[in-house]
């Protein structure tokens, strides 16, 4: 292919104005602390994969309906969500996903989207253009694919390609570090590959089964600090926390779950995040401005420990203001929790 489609007159234009909407939607968290910045939704719990350490997918689930995907969605849009994210399970199994996407743009919200990227062709990178989507992520494990996961730059490498030969939207590339992988070098080697091709390159702490402090082992810690030390774009200037999590040290900070940070699992429900389904448990259609003030005010026992990247950049907006003035502790009861079927 010749000229990249990003670097287009076209390409150039959807950048500007994506970021401008971005700029936005910071000056509007910063003036008002009533509406969630970012709301991850699940239109699908199934994945086409099986990575040995995840715990947010199935084989069985089937995708939600695009009329109540909708219908979740416009109540986001009600309460003012800045940006809508989605996850899975893996989204591109979703038969709806494009239409899905152009109803989060019609709210006024960013659309993003984590992905495998192993059903990323042409054709679907041309179709999520047309849908308006502005971000888009993809985790890879390692180099090569091994008994722990499939999410592999020998596999995904094609995909990638494609991605920068033809996507208009943001991508980002997020190596990992802690989970048990063969060679935690594989890490800076992703991390280079994705910068060649330019796409943002970030790196992220596998954390356990609770979303919970997992320290790192003394050649995982040298590598997240070199992958650290590289160039930085967007969020990742916001992952000073993963500083203490390399560690093995706590956080101090304020955990704006429920309110700045939503999670609407594939029922509907909204949780604090995706490692803390069940609290609190309230279907999205019920869930009100007066909710999203009373979370935004609440402590939560997990924070000192969490590892759960999203949850952290989004407080991080207000962590200079509106003190907690009551506690919760998520997770106390197994039969308080939403449990996924695998």
């Amino acid at each position: 292919m010749g000229v990249r489609r990003r670097e287009t007159a076209r390409g150039k234009w959807i950048a500007a104005t994506r970021k401008a909407r971005e700029y936005a939607m910071v000056a509007k968290a910063l003036a008002s602390t009533s509406h969630p910045v970012l709301a991850q939704i699940v239109p699908a719990r199934f994945c086409n994969l099986s990575c040995a350490y995840c715990n947010e997918y199935d084989k069985v689930s089937a995708p939600v309906p695009l009329e109540e995907m909708y219908r979740r969605i416009d109540h986001l849009g009600r309460l003012g969500t800045a940006m809508i994210g989605i996850s899975g399970g893996e989204p591109l199994t979703h038969p709806d996903l494009d239409d899905i996407i152009r109803r989060m743009r019609r709210t006024g919200a960013i659309a993003g989207m984590i992905t495998n990227g192993y059903l990323l062709n042409v054709e679907r990178i041309e179709r999520l253009n047309r849908a308006g989507l502005d971000h888009m992520q993809i985790s890879i494990d390692n180099v090569e694919p091994d008994e722990v996961s499939k999410k592999s730059l020998k596999v995904l490498d094609k995909k990638l390609q494609m991605l920068a030969d033809h996507a208009e939207f943001h991508v980002n590339i997020n190596s990992v570090v802690g989970g048990g992988f063969k060679d935690p070098n594989d890490a800076l080697v992703i991390g280079k590959r994705a910068l060649e091709l330019g796409f943002e390159s970030t790196i992220g702490i596998i954390h356990d089964g609770d979303g919970q402090l997992k320290p790192l082992g003394e050649e995982e810690s040298k590598i997240y600090f070199a992958m650290r030390d590289r160039k930085k774009t967007n969020y990742a200037q916001f992952d000073a926390f993963q500083n203490a999590i390399a560690k093995g040290e706590t956080n101090d900070w304020r955990c704006r779950a429920g309110s700045r940070y939503l999670y609407i699992c594939e029922d509907g429900l909204v949780h604090y995040c995706s490692q803390q389904r069940g609290y609190p448990g309230v279907p999205i259609a019920e869930y009100t401005t007066a909710d999203v003030k009373r979370e935004f005010l609440t402590a939560k026992s997990c924070a000192p420990h969490c590892t759960i990247g999203c949850v952290h950049r989004i407080s991080y907006i207000d962590h200079w203001r509106a003190p907690q003035t009551s506690e919760v502790s998520p997770g106390g009861g197994a039969s308080e929790l939403v449990n996924i079927r695998t």
